[in-house]
C-alpha cells in the first residue's frame, strides 16, 4: 500500500475524531454544567414546533450548529477582512494537527502492510508537539487586532502574556519527560511505560513524574484559554475577547478550536503520564497476571482493547477538564500572571533540575 495514501487516510480519521469529540464535549459541558448547578440543561429542540425527542444533543449538536453557520457574517468597519477571516482557522489549525503525533495504538497489519496506528510517524514528536501548540497564539492575536476593536485587542494582548507564560512551564516539563524516557518519540515513551515496576505496578509517567503531571495538565488547561485560566475572553470583563467581532461560522471555528484544545490536552496527558494506549498487564505475549487469562488477546482483540484503553482516559481528562472549569472561579489577571512566572516555571525548573540529577546519579551508579 502506498505510504502517502495511508498517511492520508490516518490524518483524515485522526481529524474526525478529535472534531466529533470536540463537538460531542458541548452538549457534555453543557448537561454537564447543569448537573453541577443542580438545574436542566439544554434538553430539546423544536423543529417546526415539534419536540420529536427531548434530548440535548438534537439541540446542541444539530440545532446549534445550523444556526451558527446561516447567520451573517458579519465584518465590523476598518477591520481587516482577511485577517479576521484567517485567524479563527489558524487558532483551529494547531489544535487538530498537534494530535497527529498522538499515539492512539500499536499497530495493525492489512494485507502484508503494517501501519502505526498514530497519524504521522515522527521520531522527535516531543518538539512537534511544542511547535504546534506555540503556533496557536496566532489566532488569537491577529483576531484580536484585525478586528478593529479595543476590548478584542486586549483580549488578544491577554491571551499572548498567557500563552508565553504558560508554554515556558510546559516546555520544561515536557524536557523532563524527555530526560526520564531518553527520548522525543512519544510512541517509544508509551512503550516504555508498558513495563511492571516490582512486577505489580503499571510503570505509567505519572509515578516517575507527579510534579511535571501537574504542570503540564495546568497548562494545558491555560493553553485551552476556559475557566479558571479564560482572561481572554472575560465576559465579565471583555465582553467575549478577542473574538468579540466574530459571529457565524468563525464563532462556531473559535469554540471548537477551545474543546479541540481540550481533546489535546487530554490526549497529551494520557500518552506522557498514563500509559497511552497501554492496557496494564496485557502485553503482546498475553495478560502478565494468571485469573486475566480468561480474557483472549488474539488478533484483533488486542488492538480494540488498545483503542478501547486509549478512548476511556482521554474521555476521562476531557471530563475532569470541564468538571474542573464548572468548579473554579475565574482568576484575576495578576493572579494568572503570578501562578505562571512565579508558580509554574519555578516548579518546572525545580523539576527539570532534579531529574536530570537523578538521572546522573542513576547512571554512575550503573
Amino acid at each position: 500500500m502506498d505510504a502517502w495514501l495511508i498517511g492520508g487516510v490516518k490524518s483524515l480519521i485522526v481529524i474526525a475524531m478529535v472534531l466529533q469529540l470536540s463537538a460531542l464535549l458541548l452538549w457534555v459541558e453543557r448537561k454537564g454544567s447543569a448537573l453541577i448547578q443542580n438545574r436542566y440543561g439544554a434538553n430539546r429542540a423544536n423543529f417546526f414546533g415539534v419536540v420529536p425527542f427531548n434530548l440535548g444533543f438534537l439541540n446542541t449538536l444539530i440545532a446549534d450548529p445550523i444556526k451558527l453557520f446561516t447567520k451573517e457574517d458579519f465584518v465590523p468597519a476598518g477591520a481587516d477582512r482577511f485577517i479576521h477571516s484567517l485567524a479563527p482557522f489558524l487558532a483551529l489549525f494547531p489544535a487538530l494537527i498537534t494530535f497527529a503525533a498522538i499515539p492512539f495504538g500499536d499497530y495493525v497489519v492489512i494485507g502484508g502492510t503494517t501501519i502505526e496506528l498514530r497519524a504521522v510517524d515522527l521520531d522527535v514528536g516531543i518538539l512537534y508537539v511544542v511547535a504546534m501548540v506555540a503556533m496557536s497564539v496566532y489566532g488569537v492575536v491577529l483576531a484580536g487586532w484585525a478586528s478593529n476593536n479595543r476590548w478584542a485587542l486586549l483580549g488578544s494582548i491577554r491571551g499572548a502574556a498567557q500563552m508565553i507564560s504558560y508554554e515556558v512551564a510546559l516546555g520544561l516539563a515536557l524536557v523532563s519527560m524527555v530526560l526520564t524516557y531518553n527520548t522525543l518519540d512519544m510512541q517509544a515513551m508509551v512503550y516504555a511505560q508498558g513495563e511492571l515496576i516490582f512486577g505489580v505496578l503499571p510503570a505509567w509517567g505519572f509515578l516517575y513524574q507527579p510534579a511535571a503531571l501537574l504542570i503540564v495538565f495546568t497548562a494545558g488547561m491555560a493553553e485551552s484559554k476556559r475557566v479558571p485560566f479564560d482572561l481572554p475572553e472575560a465576559e465579565s470583563e471583555l465582553v467575549a475577547g478577542y473574538f468579540t467581532e466574530y459571529s457565524g461560522g468563525k464563532q462556531a471555528a473559535f469554540m471548537l478550536a477551545d474543546f479541540a484544545e481540550v481533546v489535546m490536552t487530554a490526549g497529551l496527558v494520557v500518552t506522557l503520564f498514563f500509559g497511552g494506549w497501554q492496557v496494564p498487564y496485557l502485553t503482546a505475549e498475553g495478560w502478565t497476571l494468571p485469573f486475566m487469562d480468561l480474557i483472549p488477546v488474539t488478533g484483533w482483540i488486542v488492538t480494540v482493547l488498545q483503542l478501547a484503553s486509549f478512548t476511556i482516559k482521554v474521555l476521562f481528562f476531557c471530563w475532569l477538564q470541564i468538571l474542573v472549569r464548572w468548579t473554579l472561579p475565574r482568576f484575576r489577571y495578576d493572579q494568572l500572571m503570578n501562578l505562571g512566572w512565579k508558580g509554574m516555571i519555578p516548579l518546572a525548573l525545580i523539576n527539570l533540575f532534579i531529574t536530570a540529577l537523578m538521572i546522573l546519579l542513576v547512571g554512575e551508579s550503573a
